[in-house]
């Protein structure tokens, strides 16, 4: 067999004539790197040929050996290697992955399960769901709920993983994302965009790697998620359009769904396809680039760059309409404050009444309604956790002479335990700054709050204090504790775990039944952190550059085989 003629496209492009009984994979990819004029050496460069990723093999293999023919078409693509690693080295990343992500699992299984059942949040925020107008959804039983909660929280830790450009460990938690939505009654999960925008970004993360073993999957994926797409949007995006007053959020996300489709068939040998797919995405992508002159308009209104960039591209570059995004963004930021406000407000009082028998925390909506037909509201939280904030048990309970006194003698109680816990708590503290126990547990008894008695014994009087009481206890007896200390900053009704003191009681005082959980408090936090960062946007907010540049190189690709074919033909 004398020379092939092999058209190159990706790192660099071009005809190479090559001998295929001669050449083995590794002096391919040498001329490659060489002609490409990067630098780093032929281990960055990959070599894909009919949907094959080339490996070196022994490095005897010839290249007509594995297929390859004249008049092929190979896509070379460069790659990040990670130079002298050790297989120890390699072996421990891999050990701290895999424990990383059983971490992140459990943690938003914890976080899941404590958000969506009602249960008292241990934070001092609650998570929610929300459509992409901000408002409060419900979205099915509380296993859904659990279920959806657990996806939305994976796939935005993913998104940050892919941010970092760690895309294999991306990957790995957006199919720990998919099954969670698996969880899902598949009927609601239809009417969201979540699962669609989860499977293009799988599909993006193998595109990423340069994996062509996702080849056969990815189209499947791709078909589910524009069939997805068009379910939740609606035909041509038209209840999106709506919902969104006729902004463009999803064209970046259409962009990438275009250039993943027109990869996937240029390497299945679809070259027409391939060309209208990459033809559509690059229009998109010029539609998405921002003239100097609207950013100039935005940037000297005050507005930051990156938040007048999305403005500008969600709304097709009209930089009117791009105003008034952002001040709609800007109010609905500040009303979100309001009520994360007002939501810590009302979680800090629902741990001043514990939690019921039950382990939920006292339900704020049905005690108010209580209180606004006349009932105490410490006496109508009390019946509410009792029955489980069953508002008819509990009003049953609130108009029973005998039960109502119960509930009252349980607050009083209650309050007397609370404020001897907060008097002792003074008393370890003074007498952790010096003072001798029998004069601060008699300064605290005298003078109520912490605050007065050390000003009595700052003043030298401590004597003349304890001077009354020579057989004063290390702690305040039961019946000792003055209704003064009640102002002390430590008399909340709040446990260590923050369920309350009367956490886990039943209404006859029965044992606990909560459990106390032991939680990662640090992988809790990051998951909630990406989760707090974004908003209705993010999912759609794509920085386009990297899609720009593949949309180039297939394209090259493409016509590249197509110019070579017409010439040949005649």
């Amino acid at each position: 067999m004398g020379s092939a003629k092999l058209k190159i496209g990706g790192a660099w492009s071009g005809v190479l004539e090559v001998e295929l009984e001669e050449w083995t994979v590794v002096m391919l990819r040498e001329e490659v790197a060489k002609r490409s004029g990067h630098g780093g050496g032929p281990e960055t460069i990959n070599l894909i040929c009919a949907g094959k990723l080339l490996k070196d093999g022994d490095g005897t293999e010839k290249l007509s050996q594995l297929g390859v023919r004249n008049n092929a078409k190979i896509l070379a693509s460069r790659v990040s290697v990670d130079q002298g690693k050790s297989v120890k080295e390699e072996s421990l990343a891999e050990e701290e992955r895999s424990t990383r992500l059983s971490r992140l699992k459990a943690a938003a299984i914890s976080l899941s399960a404590r958000h969506a059942d009602g249960s008292l949040p241990v934070e001092d925020f609650n998570l929610e769901l929300e459509n992409q107008s901000g408002q409060k959804v419900q979205l099915g039983s509380e296993t859904d709920q659990r279920a959806i909660m657990m996806g939305l929280m994976l796939h935005a830790n993913a998104k940050a993983l892919m941010r970092k450009k760690k895309y294999k460990e991306a990957l790995e938690v957006l199919t720990m994302g998919e099954e969670a939505f698996s969880l899902c009654d598949q009927k609601l999960i239809e009417m969201v965009d979540n699962v669609p925008i989860l499977q293009i970004d799988m599909v993006w993360c193998y595109f990423m790697l340069r994996d062509i073993s996702w080849l056969s999957v990815a189209g499947v994926r791709l078909a589910k998620a524009r069939e997805g797409l068009e379910r939740s949007h609606g035909k041509e995006a038209s209840r999106l359009r709506l919902l969104q007053k006729g902004r463009y959020p999803e064209i970046a996300l259409h962009l990438r769904l275009e250039l993943l489709e027109g990869v996937v068939a240029y390497h299945s040998n679809q070259t027409e396809k391939s060309r209208k797919s990459l033809t559509s995405a690059q229009a998109k992508f010029l539609q998405l680039q921002i003239p100097d002159e609207a950013l100039s308009l935005l940037l000297g209104m005050g507005y930051k760059e990156q938040d007048a960039k999305r403005a500008l591209r969600m709304n097709n570059q009209v930089v009117e309409n791009a105003v008034d995004f952002l001040v709609e963004e800007r109010e609905k930021k500040a009303r979100k404050r309001v009520d994360d406000l007002k939501r810590q407000k009302e979680i800090m009082e629902q741990k001043c009444y514990g939690t019921t028998p039950l382990g939920k925390a006292v339900d704020i909506e049905r005690l108010n309604e209580l209180v606004s037909i006349g009932f105490e509201k410490e006496l109508a939280a009390e019946a509410l956790r009792r029955n489980e904030n069953d508002t008819q048990k509990a009003l049953d309970d609130l108009t029973n002479p005998e039960a109502n006194s119960s509930i009252q003698m349980h607050i009083e109680s209650r309050r007397k335990k609370r404020l001897r816990q907060a008097a002792n708590a003074s008393i370890e503290e003074l007498v952790s700054m010096g003072f001798p126990r029998e004069a601060a547990a008699a300064a605290v008894r005298s003078f109520g709050t912490r605050q007065a008695a050390i000003d009595h014994l700052l003043q030298g009087t401590s004597t003349t204090a304890a001077a009354g009481d020579h057989n004063v206890d290390n702690t305040l007896p039961n019946d000792q504790v003055e209704d003064g200390i009640a102002n002390d900053p430590q008399t909340n009704d709040q446990s260590e775990d923050g369920s309350g003191t009367n956490a886990g009681s039943s209404s006859n005082g029965g044992p606990s039944q909560n459990k106390v959980e032991t939680r990662d408090v640090e992988m809790e936090d990051e998951i909630t952190g990406e989760l707090l960062k974004g908003d209705a946007y993010s999912d759609y907010d794509i920085e386009v550059t990297e899609e720009g540049e593949a949309i180039n190189e297939y394209l090259a690709l493409v016509t590249l085989g197509v110019n070579v074919e017409i010439g040949s033909s005649s």
